[in-house]
């Protein structure tokens, strides 16, 4: 996660011009500097994380909305590894996230009638993060002639276009397996692509008002917030690339 994304980054920056320059500075900037030095402690807070996560995941469409019929191809998005793989064996390199969108697509593809099951991720190391998928989801049952993959991309971006140039080609109609706080950036990278994605949530990362420490500073909310601000910056980067690939 790049350092700049993250509201620790500002929330010490902005320490440091109040630190230093509160004499020199005017009452109006003094007052914006502590409202914004608030509002990015708030973003370090379970209350905050969650009001930009949920921003983000109330506007996946439900997988209601799909036209019938269901398309017939499914695809996974990598979350990426955890670490480099010993061999495409190695389940535990996989990430928690990639794991649970691997599940999610496995599920869906057992309730049929989906024949095809692909896996999109090719990740920094020398064995790519599909490879591994593909043989997970061998060993949970789905069979090898039902199962393809993409193992060169290294963003959502390069997901959508390396699947779209795969041959023989896949359909346009597919389902779009992914966590809700991706899926909006994702649906937007492949309809860039020319497929026509349903979403399908494997998880969702909002968690509800409760107890003291929703208010308070945790990193595991500063880690959300860092997620949610990324997912907004590549969300802004992905619709200012699909204009200018439209145009």
């Amino acid at each position: 996660m790049h350092i700049l994304m993250s509201p620790l980054t500002w929330v010490l920056l902005f320490g440091l011009v109040l630190l230093t320059g509160w004499r020199r500075l005017s009452l109006f900037t003094r007052t914006l500097v502590v409202v914004i030095e608030l509002l990015l402690v708030v973003a370090m807070c379970p209350l905050g994380a969650n009001a930009l996560v949920g921003m983000i995941e109330d506007r996946v469409p439900s997988s209601d909305t799909c036209a019938t019929p269901a398309p017939a191809t499914i695809v996974v998005l990598s979350a990426g590894l955890q670490r480099t793989p010993e061999n495409d064996g190695d389940f535990t390199a996989l990430g928690a996230d990639t794991i649970g969108r691997a599940l999610s697509g496995i599920i869906l593809w057992r309730r049929g009638p989906a024949s095809t099951l692909v896996f999109a991720g090719g990740g920094p190391y020398g064995i790519s993060e599909s490879a591994v998928l593909q043989n997970f989801a061998e060993q949970l049952g789905v069979p090898s002639g039902m199962i393809r993959r993409e193992g060169d991309s290294q963003t959502t971006w390069e997901n959508a276009e390396r699947l779209h140039a795969l041959t023989p080609a896949l359909p346009e109609r597919i389902w779009l397996v992914s966590s809700a706080i991706h899926l909006p950036r994702a649906l937007i990278a492949f309809r860039a692509a020319g497929f026509q994605p349903c979403p399908y949530v494997s998880d969702r990362r909002y968690l509800p008002p409760g107890g003291i420490g929703y208010y308070l500073p945790q990193s595991s909310a500063l880690r959300k917030s860092e997620l949610a601000i990324h997912e907004i910056a590549g969300e802004l980067l992905y619709r200012w690339r699909a204009t200018r690939a439209g145009g």
